[in-house]
């Protein structure tokens, strides 16, 4: 009499660990905060990999149990990144998504988790890169500025409170964003909802910047033209900056605005455009064309 038997119920070592749940409101703060120091490991060879390595970190260790596979997971995300820094938090809540359903079982490769990182890091930089750098951070700084030479505190704090608030609530919000749609947000990012984001926000700077330009640029021509005394003894004189504002009043301001841009059209350094700024105005200030 033969008894037959059954194989021991084994679990092959290769097989990740199922996580019991989601990531839990510490991982998220960690997840956050690991998230500000993003550039802090900044390199020319593979940009912002180390600082994404470091802020999926938590999300690695609650997903997988075992060393081998958190290492896998360290050099998956140690490969090339480089997006807006603030937009960032995002595709991390989509890789965290994608990293927990690979951890369950899902058949999802290698390949794919790098190709969502590759294909939303550059979309989502040209969203943060006009609405952040080119809208955001100048506004508020000309805000700013403009309370400051009026001699009010509100000004520098004004910018700060301002923008710093603007970069947590992106990297918070953007994570937790990014995580409950998981893979999902991939396909509505391919219409034109970050066309028509990018440009509102192009035009929405554009428009302030406008706006601001004749209140912050002054140009003051104290150059005297003529010079006369009147029957009752009043002198008047008239000078170059009271005949342009006779004909416009920031019309310098605006042609000097005009020739920056046509000068960076050209690829003209923006230092050198400095540079020669100070000089004009030290050498303008000196023959007395210029004032304050």
């Amino acid at each position: 009499m033969t008894t037959d038997t059954l194989p021991p119920d084994t679990t092959s070592s290769a097989a990740p660990a199922s996580p019991q749940g989601g990531l839990t409101k510490r991982d998220f703060l960690t997840t956050y905060i690991r998230s500000t120091f993003l550039l802090g490991s900044f390199n020319f060879e593979r940009f912002q990999a180390i600082g994404v390595a470091v802020a999926l970190a938590p999300t690695i260790k609650r997903f997988y149990h075992r060393k081998d596979d958190q290492a896998e997971a360290i050099k998956r995300h140690l490969e090339f990144f480089n997006t807006q820094p603030w937009i960032a938090s995002p595709i991390f809540g989509v890789v965290a998504a994608m990293e927990e359903q690979r951890a369950k079982g899902e058949q999802i490769q290698d390949s794919d988790i790098t190709n969502v990182k590759i294909g939303l890091m550059g979309p989502l930089a040209g969203v943060g890169d006009p609405i952040f750098w080119g809208t955001a951070r100048p506004v508020l700084a000309a805000l700013g500025a403009s309370l400051a030479l009026n001699g009010s505190i509100l000004g520098p704090l004004l910018f700060f409170v301002g923008i710093n608030i603007i970069r947590m609530a992106v990297r918070w919000y953007g994570f937790k964003f990014g995580y409950e749609r998981g893979t999902s947000i991939v396909s509505d990012l391919g219409g034109g909802q970050l066309k028509k984001l990018t440009a509102t926000a192009s035009v929405l700077g554009l428009f302030v910047m406008g706006a601001l330009v004749s209140k912050w640029t002054s140009i003051k021509f104290p150059l005297v033209i003529s010079s006369y005394v009147k029957t009752d003894g009043t002198k008047v004189t008239t000078t170059l900056q009271s005949v342009l504002d006779e004909l416009l009043p920031g019309m310098v301001a605006l042609l000097l605005t005009f020739f920056c841009m046509w000068l960076l059209r050209k690829k003209i350094n923006p230092i050198w455009i400095i540079f020669g700024m100070f000089a004009v105005g030290i050498l303008g200030y000196w023959s007395g064309v210029l004032g304050l």
